[in-house]
């Protein structure tokens, strides 16, 4: 069983650890643990209690009125704001128990909902990618499983592919080449099949190379479509102490084209960066290139 502190429920439901504090001595909303050394801990149950009542004050309920309902009369609440109009907090907040309880219907009934009433891209930046930096704080403190990431990482991949089946504008004639591409051993796609999906939405020509590429097929496709652009999206790949060789190594190589780099692995402040080669430190200045 997952074990929260206090400062991760603040992180994950947005409320002060100080107002948890309030709530709990005044309403009784959440009962702590301890554990054999007397450290107070949450756990699933608390956290997904803590998001329910989190939405409905949101929303205008008071937390009195919330303490006197019981469990079942919240999730009726909370289930009939799921078809209003919300803020995206409160779809971060479904997207986030749906992944505890590992619930595929509520978690694609939340990413949906989002999506009708803000459209994909604002549920992509607005939804997804907040939800996705919560879920990396829990994965970090290991409150999250392996399965967990998976999960959600599958769900929000379909959508995406859907997404990109669905676009039916053609690129400009006169448009450069971008390709997008993972290096070896980096399965972390769902950034890299974002930008094709923007890139697409702005008439731009894809060649899409996917996961786990090997340098020199990435030779290869340049020397083919002669590409202005490459993209790629480092995660876990390359490890820390060879970012910079590898960077370099794309600058040289590619030096008659412009590469775009985002991702975790490239945002370490001692890396160094050539003029052929930008690094995004998040997505919204990816897509103001095309704005």
């Amino acid at each position: 069983m997952a074990q929260y502190t206090i400062k991760e429920l603040e992180h994950l439901s947005g409320i002060k650890a100080h107002t948890i504090r309030v709530w709990e001595q005044r309403y009784c909303i959440l009962k702590p643990k301890r554990t054999e050394t007397n450290i107070r801990y949450y756990d699933d149950a608390d956290l997904k209690s803590l998001l329910n009542i989190s939405r409905l004050n949101e929303r205008g309920y008071k937390i009195s009125k919330i303490a006197q309902m019981g469990q079942e009369q919240i999730l009726e609440k909370v289930q009939q704001l799921c078809d209003q109009p919300c803020e995206c907090a409160h779809h971060v907040s479904a997207l986030v128990t749906a992944m505890v309880d590992m619930d595929e219907y509520k978690f694609d009934r939340a990413l949906s909902t989002a999506t009708i009433q803000m459209g994909f891209q604002e549920t992509m930046q607005e939804v997804v990618y907040p939800f996705l930096n919560k879920i990396g704080i829990l994965w970090q403190t290991g409150n999250i499983t392996p399965a967990h990431e998976h999960f959600v990482s599958n769900l929000i991949r379909q959508k995406l592919l859907v997404a990109i089946d669905g676009q039916t504008a053609r690129w400009k004639e006169d448009a450069p080449a971008y390709i997008l591409y993972l290096p070896e051993n980096e399965l972390h796609e769902l950034g890299l099949l974002y930008m094709n999906y923007i890139l697409r939405a702005n008439n731009q020509r894809v060649i899409y190379m996917g996961q786990h590429l090997p340098f020199k097929d990435l030779e290869l496709t340049y020397e083919q479509v002669k590409a202005k652009y490459i993209c790629t999206v480092l995660t876990s790949t390359p490890e820390r102490e060879q970012v910079q060789a590898y960077i370099d190594k794309l600058s040289k190589r590619f030096s008659d084209c412009t590469l775009y780099v985002y991702g975790y692995q490239v945002q370490y402040d001692f890396l160094e960066f050539p003029p052929n080669v930008q690094r995004f430190k998040c997505m919204k200045e990816f897509i103001a290139k095309f704005s």
